[in-house]
């Protein structure tokens, strides 16, 4: 391992107990050192060593591992990397270390897409204008939720809210009592007021990772947090859309020491969560189903069915539209296929709209 000093270093950048006894557990590549993915590019990663940043290319072997697995590097990793020969020469990350958690979504033809890795909070991040929609909201709830990490939602643009209070009120009634481990919170993200209010999860060496769709404030939030200069765009007056100002994932510092992963918008998420995730994810839904008068109940028009009369009724929804797509995946392949061409001709209509809406704000 590497001595006292760079492992002290490393845990400024989120180094855990599990991560250490992660990397005693491995034999440890030869002429290596231990370091954190921070920024993936198209042809290179950015890796931290806890004193300086270095561009490097995963090793042949490494990417054969990855390829066999269908997986890929993604920003919160701990890998093994070798210096390259020479200055002008790039670096190379020789293996990974298991991650503790994992953030993952669907793509459309089924197969799994990583996130991000070894997060401790999940910002939740969602705008007070046309971005508030509180079923979206239960997806990226679920996505936290599958890594075990805690969630805090950030509601932006308070500044530009009449009732930002009552806004609060609505996402806390939405998720009911059974969620009160969950924090929600109304700011405005350009002002040093927010790093106040969030100050109980940024501590010294937690890894956090804000989510959230286009134009939700996200960036702006990291900027604040980390003392950057202002680098987002205004969101699209016809219908409030961000503009993809983040376009890769990167881990940043905090003032006070923490690691902040701001990630693009997610404006199509399919979660890659199991039934049994789900469950867990919604609580309540569980809970009152003990209630029901039927013990099949599924909480549609069954009469005396407590899940109904205890949840709001977009949570329900959001709970029984996520499970149909959770049940997919014991789909046989021609269901399946039927599936992905569904949702690809979904993205094409979207996209479609989305144009039809461009050109008539153009006008």
């Amino acid at each position: 391992m590497q001595d006292s000093l760079d492992l002290r270093a490393l845990r400024d950048i989120g180094l855990s107990h599990a991560t250490v006894q992660a990397a005693l557990a491995h034999a440890r590549p030869g002429g290596t050192r231990l370091a954190r993915v921070v920024e993936i590019q198209r042809d290179h990663l950015v890796v931290d060593d806890g004193a300086d940043a270095h561009a490097v290319v995963p090793a042949a072997a490494l990417r054969a591992v990855l390829d066999r697995g269908r997986d890929q590097l993604v920003v919160g990793d701990w890998v093994w990397w070798r210096p390259a020969a020479s200055d002008h020469d790039r670096g190379w990350a020789v293996a990974r270390l298991p991650a503790r958690n994992r953030l993952t979504r669907r793509d459309p033809a089924g197969g799994r897409q990583g996130l991000v890795a070894n997060i401790d909070t999940a910002f939740i991040v969602m705008g007070l204008d046309s971005d508030f929609n509180l079923r979206r909201l239960d997806r990226f709830l679920v996505l936290a939720h599958s890594a075990d990490a805690r969630v805090v939602v950030v509601l932006t643009k308070a500044d530009a809210c009449a009732d930002p209070d009552a806004a609060v009120a609505r996402v806390r009634a939405h998720l009911g009592d059974a969620r009160d481990d969950i924090a929600v919170l109304a700011i405005d993200g350009r002002s040093p007021a927010a790093a106040q209010a969030l100050a109980p999860w940024l501590a010294r060496g937690s890894t956090l990772v804000t989510l959230g769709s286009s134009g939700a404030g996200k960036t702006t939030l990291t900027n604040t947090l980390t003392g950057a200069g202002a680098t987002t765009h205004a969101v699209r007056a016809g219908d409030e859309r961000g503009q993809h100002t983040t376009t890769v994932r990167t881990l940043h510092r905090t003032a006070g020491g923490a690691c902040l992963i701001d990630t693009p918008g997610l404006r199509q998420l399919w979660l890659d969560a199991d039934p049994d995730t789900l469950n867990d994810a919604f609580p309540e839904i569980g809970t009152f189903a003990l209630r029901c008068r039927y013990r099949n109940c599924r909480h549609a028009r069954e009469p005396g069915c407590a899940v109904r009369e205890q949840v709001a009724p977009a949570r329900l929804l959001s709970f029984q539209k996520l499970l149909r797509e959770a049940n997919r995946e014991n789909d046989d392949p021609f269901q399946r296929r039927r599936h992905v061409t569904e949702m690809k001709q979904r993205t094409r209509d979207n996209r479609a709209r989305n144009a039809a809406r461009a050109s008539g704000e153009d006008r």
